[in-house]
Formats: structure tokens, C-alpha cells, sequence
């Protein structure tokens, strides 16, 4: 078996919960490895309160916006970001810490929500291809406190582990503008295509906006994917960048989702509102990830 499908497998195992043995080759330890929370940078939370709801009229969708929506648009937009979990599970509340983070930037962060007495399944890029169309109604909907102040025309979508071969899947989607693919890449022999969880090199082509790719470095068994993935990206920008010793969890369960989390809500501000400040970490030779001695980082077709 191909180590990038026994990755693949291995996070799916985990990440949901289920009790199955594990593939030959991966332990337990090495799907839990994280980077140690003592000495780690601490996130770094945007400027507004955010608020976890249930989406309206969507049961089986969880919300993260700011609580006071009076700027937008009038002095910020709110982009969307459509999150994929670990194991393609349906429980981003999981990620909570991460994703309020990300959603105090000014971002509609929107993730999956287990519905009582639902079979239980795994996510599917569809799931998530449903969040971007509630957004796009939501933003039309009367009464709806969004109501035209969603920013349609921005979306994102990022995931971890098998909800990063989501994220490479509805990178074909017209309306998402850029993914974020963490701990996580495509399948890089036998190629199955976008209409597998785990995609194929051939859906890399149908990629149309910048690419975000990071890992935990050599600790995390799918940094070799992650790698590989970017390399075989020609045609849109992608920066790709490894944390030394973070593993393959790396700093999502952190409180606020760690040094992820700024890498995440920095690559989003950067994109869709244009702050230069942010968009240091990411461009030029002498970027803030690319000067910092725990990263290894590459970059190709990111413009200053």
C-alpha cells in the first residue's frame, strides 16, 4: 500500500474516533503527535468577540462570526472559510479554539455539526459545498443578521488531514478563491480523482486560486504528501511550510489553535483583505516564516 493512501487511512481511523486497527506502519502516537503546548507561540485572536451558533434552517452546520456585525461591510468585509475536520469527521466543534480564532479576523468560519439521530458518516466534499451555498443564502436571507454583509465573492476553503483532501477537492469549485490544506496532500500514484476524500494529482490541475500548504514537519507521516503536492503545483501560487516537531496534530488543539491558527487567519488576511502585514509571514525572502528558525518553507508564484 502506498504510505500517502496508508496516511490517508490512518487519519480517517483516528481522527473520527473509530475503533479499527490501525495500518501497518502507523501507531497511534504517530497520528496524536503534536507539538508540546509549553514554550509554543500562543494564538493570536483579531479584534472582534465571536460567537459558536448552529446555522439557521442547517442543523448539520456550526457557525463561528463575530458577535457585533455593525463593521461589516461598512468598515471590513466577511469573507467565508469552510473548514474541513480530521478523519472527514462531522464535529467541528472540535476545533472550536482554532476556528474562533481564525473567525475573530473578521472571517464566517463554517464547519459540520453531527445531527442527533443521524447515521454516522463522514463528511464529503459535498458537506462542505453546502456550506458555501448557505452562506451565499444566508447573505440574501431577510431577517438574517448576515444579511448583505457576507462576503460571497471570498471563500475560502481550508481542512486537516482528510478534511485537507476536502479542501483539494473544492479547490475546482468556481467560487472558492484559495485553500488551506494542513497536514494533508494528494495521492501521489493511481490517482483517484476529486471524487474520492482523498484526491488524485489530477485534481491539482483544476486548482484556480493560491494554495496554502503546511505540515508538521518530519514527525507528521503525511509531510512527505504535503511535499510532494506542492511540487507537483505549477500553475497557481502555493506556499508550503513545515513546522519542526509539530506532527501530524500539531497546534490545532492548542489553546486558540496555536501557531496554526496565525498561519491560517494571516494566509486569509492576506488574500481576501489585502493586509500587508499579515501577507509578510508569507511573502518575500525574507519572510516571517521563512526567517524563522522552526520552519522549513518554500514558495512559488507569491507575489510582493
Amino acid at each position: 500500500m502506498h504510505k500517502t493512501i496508508v496516511g490517508g487511512i490512518a487519519a480517517l481511523l483516528i481522527s473520527a474516533g473509530v475503533c479499527l486497527a490501525q495500518p501497518a506502519g502507523i501507531t497511534r502516537e504517530m497520528i496524536e503527535r503534536a507539538l508540546p503546548v509549553e514554550g509554543a507561540p500562543l494564538a493570536e485572536p483579531g479584534p472582534y468577540k465571536i460567537a459558536s451558533e448552529a446555522a439557521f434552517g442547517s442543523p448539520g452546520l456550526l457557525v463561528f462570526r463575530p458577535v457585533m456585525l455593525a463593521a461589516f461591510p461598512k468598515k471590513d468585509t466577511l469573507p467565508v472559510m469552510v473548514w474541513g475536520n480530521g478523519g472527514c469527521a462531522i464535529d467541528s466543534a472540535r476545533y472550536s479554539g482554532f476556528l474562533t480564532t481564525i473567525a475573530s479576523h473578521g472571517f464566517l468560519v463554517l464547519g459540520t455539526s453531527p445531527q442527533e439521530g443521524a447515521p454516522r458518516r463522514q463528511a464529503t466534499a459535498d458537506d462542505l459545498r453546502g456550506a458555501i451555498e448557505w452562506a451565499e443564502k444566508e447573505n440574501a436571507r431577510t431577517g438574517s443578521p448576515l444579511n448583505g454583509k457576507i462576503a460571497v465573492d471570498k471563500v475560502a476553503v481550508m481542512g486537516q488531514s482528510c478534511g485537507g483532501f476536502l479542501s483539494i477537492s473544492l479547490g475546482a469549485d468556481p467560487r472558492v478563491k484559495t485553500i488551506g490544506v494542513f497536514n494533508s496532500g494528494v495521492q501521489t500514484s493511481g490517482g483517484r480523482g476529486t471524487g474520492s476524500s482523498q484526491p488524485g494529482s489530477d485534481a491539482l490541475a483544476q486548482l484556480h486560486g493560491p494554495v496554502l500548504l503546511i505540515n508538521g514537519s518530519d514527525p507528521d507521516f503525511m509531510m512527505a504528501a504535503s511535499a510532494a503536492t506542492f511540487d507537483m503545483i505549477d500553475h497557481v501560487p502555493a506556499f508550503y511550510g513545515a513546522r519542526h516537531n509539530a506532527g501530524h496534530t500539531a497546534t490545532v488543539f492548542h489553546p486558540g489553535g496555536g501557531e496554526f491558527a496565525n498561519v491560517a487567519s494571516n494566509w486569509l488576511l492576506w488574500t481576501f483583505k489585502g493586509d500587508k502585514k499579515a501577507g509578510a509571514m508569507f511573502v518575500g525572502k525574507n519572510c516571517s516564516l521563512c526567517t524563522n528558525a522552526n520552519w522549513d518553507v518554500r514558495a512559488k508564484g507569491i507575489k510582493e
